[in-house]
Parts: C-alpha cells; sequence; structure tokens
C-alpha cells in the first residue's frame, strides 16, 4: 500500500504499462480502479499466479500513461477525489481520517 520509490514499468497481459501497485487484494485494486478511471486514466488489471490453492488473490495494478508516477502526482496535488478534493498519502494508503487535535483527545 505505500507508495513506490521508484517508476516502474512492466507488462500485464501483454500491454506495456506503468505499475501503480503489485500484489493489492481485491478492494484495494477495485479502490485504485476506481480512482484511476475517475482521473482519465486507463488502467490494466492482471491476477498473480497463486503458489497454493488456498492463498488469496492477488492483483497487479497498472495504466497504460507510461509516465505516470503515483508519488508526483499524490504530492503534485494532480490527483482528484470524487469530492473535488485531492488525494493525499494518507487518502491513497486508506487512512483518510486526520488525527483530532489535542484538545479533542479523549
Amino acid at each position: 500500500m505505500a507508495l513506490p520509490g521508484k517508476h516502474q514499468f512492466g507488462e500485464i497481459n501483454g500491454q506495456r504499462v506503468t505499475f501503480v501497485e503489485k500484489g493489492a487484494t481485491e478492494e484495494r485494486m477495485n479502490f485504485l480502479k476506481e480512482l484511476l478511471e475517475y482521473n482519465n486514466f486507463e488502467v490494466i488489471i492482471g491476477e498473480k499466479k497463486k503458489k497454493k490453492e488456498e492463498d488469496p488473490t492477488l492483483y497487479d495494478v497498472g495504466v497504460t500513461d507510461l509516465i505516470f508516477n503515483p508519488t508526483i502526482w499524490i504530492y503534485e496535488r494532480r490527483l482528484k477525489r470524487k469530492d473535488g478534493k485531492s488525494v493525499t498519502h494518507q487518502y491513497w494508503e486508506g487512512k483518510d481520517h486526520a488525527k483530532p487535535q489535542y484538545w479533542e483527545n479523549k
């Protein structure tokens, strides 16, 4: 779930992509797909092969825009949410709640 440190390229289903996240759960994959498609990216999803039958299904998420770098887009506030706000690092990681102010701690 952490932002990648490097710009990662590769292929998913024969399509050249920039990897957004590798080994994502189905819930995480759906979140990223919805967010990136809202920002007009073409999203490619690839299912990873399981080592054992009982292992959970994991997915690689990529976009066809080869110059896309999620770290840069997030910190430059270029990715937008459906409510019009910019995507923050916390939102990207699924921790969108702000910590309460110290006087609100109980």
